[in-house]
């Protein structure tokens, strides 16, 4: 039995051996298609969709690059318990022909779905969302910062 796992390793590990395990390389060897070569491809869809999360005195503004994607292909998702933005969809692979050959493959496919814990001063109820040019953006409004107590004036009677 080894202790390394069989995904990891291709030999199994003998603990008299003066030969060193490369974690490393074992994970080298997942990127480069080996056994687990398609969960590194569909984890790196999940990777590379990039996302903005900027904050103004208004709003919680997420942008997100989604060429190719129609916006009926985007789910946008809040878990009002616990205030969690989901954003998920799925980059379908094309269809290929028989004598089709690939020289060179770039664009993530497959599915995302980023989470985002939201601040416990939004607005759930007024969310937004629009995409335009491959670019869905969603607006979460702030609730507006409550006013500090201002001293009250007292006046000294005789």
């Amino acid at each position: 039995m080894s202790i390394v796992p069989s995904f990891l390793s291709r030999r199994s590990l003998d603990p008299f051996s003066l030969e060193v395990w490369d974690p490393f390389q074992a994970f080298t060897d997942l990127a480069s298609g080996g056994p687990s070569g398609q969960f590194v491809k569909e984890t790196s869809a999940i990777a590379n969709t990039q996302i903005d999360w900027k904050e103004t005195p208004e709003a919680h503004i997420f942008k997100a690059d989604l060429p190719g994607l129609k916006k009926e292909e985007v789910k946008i998702e809040l878990e009002e318990g616990q205030r969690v933005l989901q954003i998920s969809g799925e980059r379908s692979k094309e269809e290929e022909e028989k004598n089709d050959k690939w020289h060179r493959i770039e664009r993530s496919r497959g599915k995302f779905l980023p989470r985002f814990r939201l601040p416990e001063n939004v607005k759930v109820e007024e969310i937004k969302a629009s995409m335009e040019n491959g670019v869905l953006t969603v607006t979460v409004p702030k609730q507006p910062q409550p006013q500090p107590p201002q001293p009250k004036s007292i006046e000294i009677s005789c």
